[in-house]
């Protein structure tokens, strides 16, 4: 393999142009790590090349150029599709089992059933769950409005699954485990597009196929996978803009008489990018986001700003002197109204089915109670939705009831506190000590993993300040936008499973992290920054090791994935063996 590591493309958002003296700042930033921008072509920081396999291993392989060559270009999609049917393999295996309405499923299999049937989302009686899984037939859809605290995006793509499988836990789970194998493939072209290598990218989709929390909510009924699902697609569709705004303004840039690109202040600065129709999907996928949980806003403001920042790096890079001013007259305001109002109509789009029936919860509610307000010149369904919002705002921010599976964010990470969706004790159990089994599904994420996300997020955070990757700092927002707005909620009734919004990212970081630990290949640039060149032996030795040391914290975190299986599926097991899994007090 050529450069598998995230180094070769190392601070080509560097707004300092070539050979300029380091300032005195960077100078003292060195002592941390911060290098120079590499001596690298104006083209290749803009658009940069993507990695190919070395040639040497092909005749080791016996392979003719012309086979190897067709393989390449066959893995870019063969290798996310080879890992994204292992991952589908896992999540669809026994997918109905258990045969159980499990945790929250009791209320968006339901809702889920009825919004399909008529609509809106009606009032279930309780205790309804058992008849359900006995004879789904013989229960009828209530057609009381019932009062519920969730957009209906999620709920109509689990309805879908529902009306092609019936009302069933396969049904229901079914959609969710299709949008779980399907993220994995998007972060597989993810990867590949950021890091500019197939099998980094496919790595990244192989660890989240592999990671508990991430498989565990492709099996369940609930909606945070949904918003994890459009968060990513929005990501991927922010990434492919980048590269295609990049590639455009380098078209547009001069060529000397000698054939190399120069930048041009006058064509960064006043060059209009022209029609952006990723940006308008992102804004799209941030819509379904938002309507389906409010955590999406919270992504949506910083993707917002993340692709602005963009925007500035491009036209920095292109050789404008005032980067954020070109950003502020040409992109800012196209950037705006491909996202925020996109994203808002998406939302009211979503409640076309409550909307329309004219019987949903508070749907009459400006006829009624709200007759006579100030903003009645408002469509009626507005003015009720408005309300029904911000009841539901007052219901979110004021749940603070206790739960025995709650977390604190600052938890998460470490997987202090999982959720236990389902757990079946059986007696007579021959194969234990105790004379018991158990079967549970454990909502958390593979440990080995995330705890090598704690380190990898600190090598993503040190790589965004000193070593000026945009790619790292890409990954950190995606963590951030999904993690750090709990923090303002700490008072309220919260769990570990929120986190798997973010749990992409942390795949992304860790891929880079054993990017690094493997090194870049020779002849890059990143090997000059280290010092190394091709007829180096120890550059080689060291790369060597680094592909063993990668190689092992892979097969380890894969192992350990194995070893939660029973916990992940609901497989039965001796008690002694379940006790064995649980290997944080906190966790039971």
């Amino acid at each position: 393999m050529t450069s598998t590591a995230p180094e070769t493309q190392r601070g080509q958002d560097a707004g300092d142009p070539l050979g300029e003296q380091p300032t005195s700042w960077q100078r003292r930033l060195r002592r941390f790590g911060h290098v120079p921008r590499p001596e690298t072509s104006l083209r290749d920081r803009l658009d940069p090349p993507w990695t190919r396999p070395g040639r040497q291993v092909w005749p080791v392989l016996a392979i003719s150029p012309h086979v190897a060559d067709r393989l390449v270009r066959w893995s870019a999609w063969g290798g996310p599709l080879l890992v994204t049917l292992v991952a589908g393999l896992l999540r669809f295996w026994r997918l109905d089992q258990p045969n159980a309405v499990i945790f929250d499923e009791t209320y968006y299999a339901k809702d889920a059933w009825a919004l399909v049937n008529q609509g809106y989302e009606g009032s279930w009686p309780k205790d309804v769950d058992k008849l359900i899984l006995k004879d789904p037939s013989s229960v009828p859809i209530p057609t009381d409005p019932g009062y519920v605290v969730h957009p209906p995006v999620g709920k109509w793509i689990i309805g879908f699954g529902e009306q092609l499988f019936g009302f069933t836990p396969f049904g229901w789970r079914f959609m969710v485990a299709v949008l779980g194998t399907i993220s994995v493939l998007l972060l597989c072209r993810i990867g590949r597009r950021l890091f500019r290598s197939t099998f980094l990218g496919c790595l990244a989709g192989l660890l989240l196929a592999v990671d508990g929390l991430h498989f565990v909510m492709s099996r369940t009924a609930l909606l945070d996978l949904i918003v994890m699902f459009f968060v990513l697609a929005a990501f991927g569709c922010l990434v492919v803009d980048r590269d295609r705004s990049r590639r455009r303004l380098a078209d547009a840039l001069p060529v000397d008489e000698e054939g190399v690109l120069r930048p041009d202040a006058r064509i960064a600065e006043t060059l209009r990018l022209g029609w952006r129709p990723w940006r308008l999907g992102a804004g799209v996928m941030l819509g379904l986001a938002f309507a389906t949980k409010w955590n999406g806003l919270y992504v949506l403001a910083a993707f917002g700003l993340m692709t602005v920042l963009w925007d500035v790096g491009t036209r920095r890079t292109a050789g404008a002197a005032r980067p954020y001013m070109a950003v502020l007259r040409r992109d800012l305001t196209p950037a705006f109204l491909s996202t925020v109002p996109v994203a808002i109509v998406t939302y009211i789009v979503s409640w076309t089915g409550w909307i329309v029936t004219d019987k949903g919860y508070y749907r009459n509610w400006a006829a009624t109670e709200g007759k006579g307000s100030s903003w009645s010149w408002l469509p009626d369904w507005l003015r009720s939705l408005w309300h029904y919002e911000t009841q539901v705002y007052d219901f979110h921010v004021g749940l603070t009831s206790g739960h025995t599976y709650e977390s604190n964010p600052w938890s998460w990470l470490v997987l202090g506190r999982p959720v236990s969706y389902f757990y079946e004790e059986q007696t007579g159990c021959k194969e234990s000590s105790t004379g018991k089994c158990a079967a549970e599904v454990l909502a958390i994420g593979t440990p080995l993993l995330w705890w090598l996300a704690c380190f990898a997020l600190a090598y993503v955070v040190w790589r965004w300040l000193f070593r000026r990757d945009w790619r790292a700092g890409a990954i950190a927002c995606g963590v951030a936008a999904g993690w750090v707005p709990w923090f303002f909620y700490q008072e309220r009734t919260i769990f570990l499973f929120y986190a798997v919004v973010f749990v992409p990212f942390l795949c992304l970081a860790v891929t880079m992290l054993l990017g690094a630990i493997v090194g870049p290949a020779a002849g890059t640039g990143a090997r000059a920054d280290l010092g190394l060149t091709s007829k180096d032996p120890t550059g080689e030795r060291r790369r060597t090791l680094g592909a063993i040391a990668a190689g092992v914290l892979v097969l380890l975190i894969i192992w350990n994935f194995i070893y939660f299986w029973p916990l992940y599926t609901g497989t039965s097991i001796p008690e002694d063996l379940w006790r064995d899994r649980m290997w944080l007090d906190t966790w039971v």
